[in-house]
């Protein structure tokens, strides 16, 4: 539930079937009317595990608002981005869908979704900025979606590995400077058995090193500039010496998690909840791993509920989505199930907020207090076909087949190609 990569090339393609379907504006909504009538939501993948919680939200809100029906439709997992803008083309699309961000972002182009700044003036006192942000893209104004639950990533470490290498496990690397420096000396104090870096940069590294990604119209990328082609430079240096493990390159790459549950590297990432998985899979890392705050800036995955902009029930549309992403209902959800609510209330609960001192709960915390700096560090207009075309060229330049500055600017121009067709 964390990530959403899947299906995003797929998005991307069908977005382009949806253009010239609508306009660009909507007119501002009074908020007064009736709250009453038949209304559809739409999840993505969350029954049966979470029937009950939805129905007793459903309930709630049918009893808050008598004469409201809401009819819940649960979408499969697989194929979700293709089945909403099929339902968005045919104009079946439900009152209220679960989208992420990404998946928002065509049908906001395409005047599909309403937005939800225009009829809730209290937005920036309920949700989290980044939440918020999330569903406000280049080029477009307004909110295109309500946030509704989040989360984002630590950093993990194998103590064992750093005490036993030159490194003091109680002093990890706080920024990606530190990251570089700390692999070299594991490295070279295990005599090139141990690694620390085990991955190679994408966008999301270019965002924390303060590299623009994006042209303020959102219509092309400007992050082919010399700050990144010296990152990069960084990346193909320690590659070079063998501060990476040379399968990070190769197609039978199994990622850093993976890699890091296995005992071959000392460092990975991954949500508030990684430990006791960590653990199970791997019981010699017992009692070894403890984690940090993210480097430089955290990541911040986000789901949200957009209104369609077409619902002819928009007051009761408006009233569900607010009231399925209230603090209340976040804060049970998230009771029973590691995710964080997008409510600025919710800070108020010890059972995100107070560790009871075990790495595990102290992880927990970590991710909940990142949630308060935690940015989108992929735009996302940089679909999955422009991520892996990017990649491609990163491998390149890492390798030293061309240089840095070269892969950069090969990887902007197909990009941009593919931005100008929309």
């Amino acid at each position: 539930m964390r990530k959403y990569a899947p299906g995003l090339a797929a998005l991307a393609a069908a977005s382009m079937a949806l253009a010239g379907c609508g306009g660009t504006s909507q007119a501002k909504q009074p908020g007064s009317e009736a709250i009453a009538g038949e209304v559809s939501l739409q999840t993505w993948s969350l029954t049966p595990k979470f029937t009950d919680y939805l129905n007793d939200v459903i309930k709630g809100f049918e009893a808050k608002y008598p004469g409201t029906k809401v009819k819940l439709v649960d979408q499969p997992g697989d194929g979700y981005s293709e089945k909403v803008l099929t339902q968005a083309g045919s104009g079946t699309l439900p009152d209220v869908v679960n989208l992420p961000p990404d998946f928002a972002l065509p049908l906001a182009r395409q005047d599909m979704l309403l937005d939800v700044s225009a009829v809730d003036d209290t937005l920036h006192d309920t949700y989290v900025a980044g939440g918020l942000s999330a569903f406000e893209y280049k080029g477009l104004n307004g909110t295109w979606g309500f946030p509704w639950y989040l989360n984002t990533d630590v950093n993990y470490w194998n103590t064992g590995k750093l005490n036993a290498n030159g490194l003091d496990g109680k002093n990890p690397p706080k920024t990606t400077d530190e990251l570089f420096e700390q692999a070299r000396i594991l490295h070279d104090k295990s005599g090139g058995q141990e690694y620390l870096l085990s991955r190679k940069p994408g966008v999301d590294d270019f965002t924390r090193a303060g590299i623009a990604i994006l042209a303020e119209d959102g219509k092309s990328v400007v992050f082919n500039t010399d700050g990144a082609a010296a990152l990069l430079d960084k990346y193909r240096d320690a590659y070079k010496n063998g501060y990476m493990p040379p399968t990070v390159l190769n197609n039978d790459y199994l990622g850093n998690s993976k890699l890091f549950t296995e005992g071959k590297v000392a460092w990975t990432t991954g949500g508030g909840n990684s430990i006791p998985s960590f653990e199970k899979d791997n019981p010699s890392l017992e009692g070894k791993v403890v984690a940090t705050p993210s480097l430089d800036l955290p990541p911040l995955y986000v789901q949200g509920l957009a209104v369609s902009s077409k619902s002819k029930n928009r007051p009761a549309a408006v009233a569900l989505a607010k009231w399925v992403t209230n603090a209340e209902n976040q804060g049970k959800f998230a009771h029973l199930v590691n995710i964080f609510p997008s409510t600025k209330s919710s800070a108020s609960d010890p059972y995100f907020s107070m560790s009871d001192g075990t790495p595990a709960s102290d992880a927990k915390v970590l991710a909940f207090k990142g949630l308060e700096t935690a940015g989108n560090l992929q735009p996302y207009e940089i679909n999955g076909a422009m991520s892996d075309i990017l990649s491609q060229q990163i491998a390149l330049a890492i390798k030293g087949d061309v240089s840095s500055k070269q892969a950069l600017d090969d990887a902007a121009e197909k990009i941009n190609l593919m931005l100008s067709r929309g």
